[in-house]
């Protein structure tokens, strides 16, 4: 895969230029350029201070901090309710870094030895921070140092008393142009002004990226130095399904794109009427097609973009900014909203995946050298069973409507199975004393992604209802690679054989003990990649509720049989780049237009 240190190509046709980067964001668009510059840190003048001012420099920095936390929680706000809690996470970090009162205190030390304004020895301290931490060859670690400079940007532009500028004061369409734009400035966004952007660095596993994708802006990153290239107001093409971006484009460039747009919408027509319809082949086989959802304002996508249930209800956002635990209550209001709204379709519920870079200060969880393999999931549920039982109490009593079910995440074990289970059937003894009716036969499954839980699929069949394959993990965890890594990005491959393998000895053996196999990672949001899951023998596929249209026509345009026979021929390749060829190939004879858009 590409990576923003790779030199992005150029081509000039008479004044049309042609750009190439990375596609992060699928569509096009036709606009005026609007450059964003966003300086990484203002200016300040340095000054020294007396002994008396000491306290008064402190109190400036202490409601600097008070004023930026406020901001980041509003825009953490404004992201869950536009996009769900999944991308609000992203602004945990931010506000750790405020909350870190070794760096307060450090802060205020150095001000006091040196005696210099809080601007000057607050930007110095946190470069400083940032700077170690960048140093570090480990990106999840290098990305605090992204949340310190945003965070250092905001705090020294409070202390200065100057005003934030982001994109959400636009008021025409445009595409922003910009050597990088943050989490925070994409969350500001308006997509009904920002219709697109490019910047001159970044990749597909960005925030960045991510938040486009969610907000359906197209978007192309990785460009290099298209940023000090191209001039405002230049009229420019963004097309996120090729990675390119073409500068002054020629009438004739113009004509094609604007014939694409007409067979976009004609396109997108013919999807939504496919909302009622199920997600079955030619030649009848049904796949069920569920949603990923993250909270009950997601309920009206899902069903307005035609899903047969969701397969993935996340329920990490109850514990997000917040300084308590939430109430057996509030889960339970949250979790029959869902069920009444998708009856009498299923809905999966996730228990809670807190840990890895999901921290929380009220949970109490110390920090670890590798938070992604350490106290999350499971283990923190088994660890903290107060916190479980509260969960599962409000599982249980929505479940009684009857379409409920249960799974736990990164099982890697039987052990783990049979201890949840054991809580579980604590929780069940209790409503039955207090006379509280649940559904006594709720099915209970577990994620399948981590490779022990793949390999040893054979011992925990005989003990849950079904497995739900995490394919972001099980591919991470198997390829022994971090997916947000730019450098080692390329090795994140879906298409690996040994990744193929582990998930069709899942499902066979799954099959064999008559229980039911789902997919929610990534792979499932791909139409190429969901067909190899079906054919590899997936009960139900679940993504985004807007990739739910595609995937139905996908799966409508061709027969089971040909899906079987292609499954077959790509097992018997060794390469992953020859598999996903293949895969592309079996599309542009069979659906071409999806490959297309």
């Amino acid at each position: 895969m590409a990576t923003s240190k790779k030199k992005s190509e150029t081509v000039s046709r008479s004044s049309e230029i042609v750009y190439r980067g990375i596609p992060v964001s699928p569509g096009f668009v036709i606009g005026k350029v609007y450059k964003f510059e966003s300086p990484l840190y203002p200016a300040v003048q340095e000054r020294i201070i007396t002994e008396s001012e000491i306290p008064l420099e402190i109190a400036r920095f202490e409601n600097a901090l008070i004023k930026t936390r406020k901001q980041i929680l509003d825009i953490q706000k404004h992201i869950a309710e536009a996009m769900g809690t999944e991308h609000a996470e992203i602004f945990n970090a931010h506000l750790l870094v405020l909350e870190d009162r070794v760096l307060v205190e450090e802060v205020i030390k150095e001000l006091e030895s040196k005696k210099k304004n809080i601007e000057v020895v607050f930007l110095e301290i946190s470069d400083k921070y940032a700077k170690i931490f960048s140093r570090i060859n480990d990106d999840y670690l290098k990305e605090r140092a992204s949340d310190i400079k945003d965070v250092t940007r905001r705090v020294v532009k409070n202390l200065l008393g100057q005003e934030h500028k982001d994109l959400s004061s636009l008021n025409e369409e445009v595409i922003v142009v910009a050597h990088d734009i943050s989490p925070s400035d994409t969350a500001l966004m308006h997509k009904e002004n920002v219709i697109g952007f490019a910047t001159d660095i970044g990749g597909r596993t960005s925030h960045t990226a991510i938040m486009a994708r969610t907000l359906e802006i197209p978007a192309v990153v990785g460009l290099v130095d298209i940023s000090e290239k191209i001039q405002a107001g230049s009229s420019i093409i963004i097309d996120g399904n090729r990675g390119i971006v073409i500068v002054n484009p020629t009438k004739k460039t113009m004509e094609r794109y604007g014939k694409e747009r007409t067979r976009l919408e004609l396109y997108e027509e013919e999807l939504a009427q496919l909302r009622d319809v199920y997600a079955e082949t030619v030649d009848g086989y049904r796949i069920n097609l569920g949603a990923n959802i993250e909270m009950p304002e997601d309920v009206p996508s899902v069903i307005a973009h035609g899903a047969k249930g969701i397969g993935l209800y996340r329920t990490e956002f109850f514990y997000m900014n917040r300084t308590d635990l939430p109430t057996e209550d509030e889960h339970y209001q949250a979790y029959f909203s869902v069920a009444k709204q998708m009856y009498p379709n299923s809905v999966v519920i996730r228990t809670i995946d807190l840990g890895g870079d999901k921290f929380l200060s009220q949970l109490d969880i110390p920090h670890e050298m590798n938070p992604f393999m350490g106290c999350r999931a499971i283990r923190l549920c088994l660890a903290r069973p107060e916190i479980f039982k509260v969960q599962l109490r409000a599982i249980l009593r929505a479940s009684a409507l009857g379409n409920i079910k249960l799974m736990y995440p990164m099982i890697s074990g039987i052990r783990e199975v049979r201890a949840a289970n054991a809580i579980l059937q604590e929780v069940k003894n209790d409503l039955e004393k207090e006379g509280i009716s649940y559904d006594k036969s709720m099915e209970v499954g577990v994620m399948i992604e981590v490779p022990s839980a793949a390999i040893t699929a054979d011992i925990l069949a005989k003990e849950v209802d079904f497995f739900s394959l995490g394919t972001n993990d099980l591919i991470q965890y198997s390829m022994a690679i971090d997916r947000v890594n730019e450098k080692i990005a390329y090795l994140y491959e879906p298409t690996h054989p040994a990744v193929l393998r582990l998930i069709k000895m899942t499902v066979d053996v799954a099959h064999k003990e008559n229980i039911w196999v789902g997919v929610c990672g990534e792979m499932a949001s791909e139409p190429t990649l969901a067909l190899l899951l079906i054919g590899l023998g997936v009960d139900e596929v679940s993504c985004s509720s807007v990739i739910i249209p595609e995937l139905k026509r996908t799966i409508r345009s061709v027969s089971f049989k040909e899906i079987k026979q292609l499954v077959q021929e790509v097992t018997n390749l060794t390469d992953s780049i020859e598999i996903r060829d293949k895969l592309h190939a079996f599309m542009r004879e069979h659906v071409p237009d999806v490959l297309e858009f």
